[in-house]
Order: C-alpha cells, then sequence, then structure tokens
C-alpha cells in the first residue's frame, strides 16, 4: 500500500505542562485565543425548505483558495478551534467559509430533522451552492472536526470521482459510533457526555417550543447517555430503525477504503473520546489517506508549547501546509 508515512519534521510534540489527554482537551475550551474575526453571514435554504447558515471570514467573491470548515457535535464558528483555523487561513490568503449545521447557529431549524454524523445531504447541497451561486470551482479545500469529520469522510466516500474538492482534512473523528458512546459514558469522559448532552437536549426543546417535536419534554429530559439520545431522538428522527442501525451505517471507519480525493487524517492515541480500538489499520485506508496518528493530543486539542499557558497549537499550522501541497 502507498501510505504516506507519519513525518517527523511534522510530527505533534505536546506541551510538557499539558501532556494529560484532558488538559489537552479542554485547555482550548477554556482558554480560547481571543480573535476577533469578521465574519459575513449567509442564509441558504435548501431543498426540502428548511436552511442553514454560513460564516465567511473573507469576501467570497475574491480570487484566493477557499477553506471549508465543518464544527464538531453542537459546535459553530465561534468554536475555538474552528476560529484558529479562519485565522490561520486569513493569514494565508485563503477565503475560509465555516458549515454551520442544522440549528448550530444560534437559531432552530425550521424541522424537526436536525444532523448526525452521517447526514451528507446538507454538505453536498453546500458545495453545489458554492459552485452554483458563487462561481467557485477550483482551489477548494474542506476540513471536519470531529463529529464534522465524520459527515466529510462519509461525503467524500460517497463522492469518489468530485471535481471540486482538491484535498481534505479531518480530526478526532469517531471511527465506531458505538464504540465511542460507550467510551463516553465511562469515568471522566461522562463529563463531555454531560456537556454536550445538555446542549443537545437543551436544543431539542428549544425547537420542541418553537414547532413541536414527536418526543415530549420531560422524555427529552430524562435520557442520560449517548445511547439513550441517539435511539429516541436522533434515530426516530432521521429515519434509522434504531440507535444500532444509526451507528452501524454512520460510522466512518467503514468508509475510508474508498476514499479518492487526498485527505489527512488526524488522531490522537489518547483521545478521551474513544478507545485505540477505534484506530483503522492500515489496510483499511485507500492509498489517498495521509493518516498522522500522535501519542498525545486528546480531542481536538494538539497544544504544544514550552510556556505554560501560553500555547502554540499545531493543528492549524499542519492542516494549511497539507492544503498547501495541493494548490495550483
Amino acid at each position: 500500500m502507498n501510505l504516506k508515512k507519519i513525518n517527523t519534521a511534522n510530527n505533534f510534540r505536546p506541551a510538557w505542562w499539558a501532556k494529560n489527554k484532558h488538559i489537552q482537551t479542554l485547555f482550548p475550551v477554556f482558554f480560547p485565543k481571543k480573535l476577533k474575526l469578521p465574519l459575513y453571514r449567509e442564509n441558504i435554504t435548501l431543498p426540502d425548505g428548511d436552511f442553514i447558515q454560513v460564516d465567511w471570514i473573507i469576501n467570497k467573491l475574491e480570487k484566493k483558495p477557499l477553506l471549508i470548515l465543518l464544527h464538531g457535535l453542537e459546535g459553530s464558528s465561534s468554536s475555538p478551534y474552528i476560529q484558529r483555523l479562519m485565522k490561520k487561513a486569513q493569514e494565508c490568503n485563503y477565503r475560509a467559509v465555516c458549515m454551520h449545521f442544522r440549528g448550530c447557529a444560534g437559531l432552530p431549524n425550521k424541522y424537526e430533522r436536525a444532523y448526525h454524523a452521517g447526514d451528507t445531504e446538507d454538505l453536498n447541497y453546500f458545495i453545489h451552492h458554492i459552485k452554483n451561486k458563487w462561481n467557485i470551482t477550483e482551489n477548494i479545500f474542506i476540513a471536519g472536526f470531529s463529529l464534522g469529520g465524520s459527515v466529510l469522510l462519509k461525503w467524500l466516500d460517497e463522492n469518489p470521482e468530485n471535481n471540486l474538492i482538491k484535498s481534505a482534512a479531518a480530526t478526532s473523528v469517531p471511527f465506531e459510533l458505538a464504540t465511542t458512546a460507550d467510551t463516553m459514558n465511562k469515568g471522566f469522559s461522562r463529563i463531555y457526555q454531560w456537556w454536550l448532552l445538555k446542549s443537545l437536549k437543551d436544543s431539542f426543546i428549544k425547537k420542541s417550543n418553537t414547532i413541536g417535536v414527536c418526543i415530549d419534554e420531560s422524555a427529552i429530559k430524562s435520557l442520560k447517555n449517548f445511547w439513550e439520545f441517539d435511539d429516541k431522538v436522533t434515530a426516530k428522527i432521521h429515519g434509522f430503525k434504531n440507535v444500532n442501525d444509526y451507528y452501524a451505517k454512520s460510522s466512518p471507519r467503514q468508509f475510508l477504503s474508498k476514499i479518492k480525493t487526498p485527505t489527512l487524517i488526524i488522531h490522537s492515541k489518547d483521545d478521551p473520546f474513544m478507545t485505540p480500538t477505534c484506530i483503522p489499520n492500515m489496510n483499511e485506508l485507500s492509498n489517498s489517506i495521509t493518516f498522522e496518528l500522535t501519542e498525545k493530543g486528546g480531542h481536538v486539542g494538539f497544544v504544544s508549547g514550552s510556556i505554560p499557558f501560553f500555547p502554540n497549537y499545531w493543528l492549524e499550522d499542519r492542516i494549511l501546509n497539507y492544503f498547501n501541497e495541493y494548490l495550483r
């Protein structure tokens, strides 16, 4: 297999003061860089009559490479990793746009349907919206994080002959959704589960008060883990038989062998959202994938730097350097 090996010059070295996986994961959240990004919001009507909102950092009509960003579960353009990469893209003379999944930009979407790890419809529509409305057809790159990375890998599998995306990057992807749900329900990782579930349930309750949904508020509040939420909510409103059907059809590990677009996958062995058993074997990867596996880094963390509380963030540099290899 013609798999590219990890380049040690690019390999991540964790900060000596942030080697713990939870510090790697939480430090960027609780101590984010304070960035003021000049964002322009665009509302896009979808084929089913619903809408998504996207945030542009640079005039979309400028003749520069375009970077599309996909946030993680309950993330947005305000997520620290999105903010840092948008800023870095601007500095590197890219346009950048964050596509919000339905209901993630601050407004409930119109319908009961929301988003999930295997939902590629809205991403596919947005990519073609960029082409058809704004006539952007070359030097388009895309980076997805966590759930956004899962959506991205599935889209790449479904569109092996696409001629729009030059290259892609996926970081901290939950390769096996069932294993991730199990891991998040154990030990300290239950803190992450509690926080994300609270956001998901609050969003769904807010939507239920606006449009009405199939599950009453008390039932939503009683859901205690991802297995229950994805069975009673995600699977039910998105047409899956049950949570097992959703996890089986949407887990991205199964999609890696057919990807033809040059794709960088970055993952840490100590990711607290999952176990090392989720990490794909080299023979599961297509020849178009560069898989970089680090010993440390947490979940979308990758904090380096020698001075405590003055971090360097390796991730955005690595992603932009990879995309620069494919610029025309």
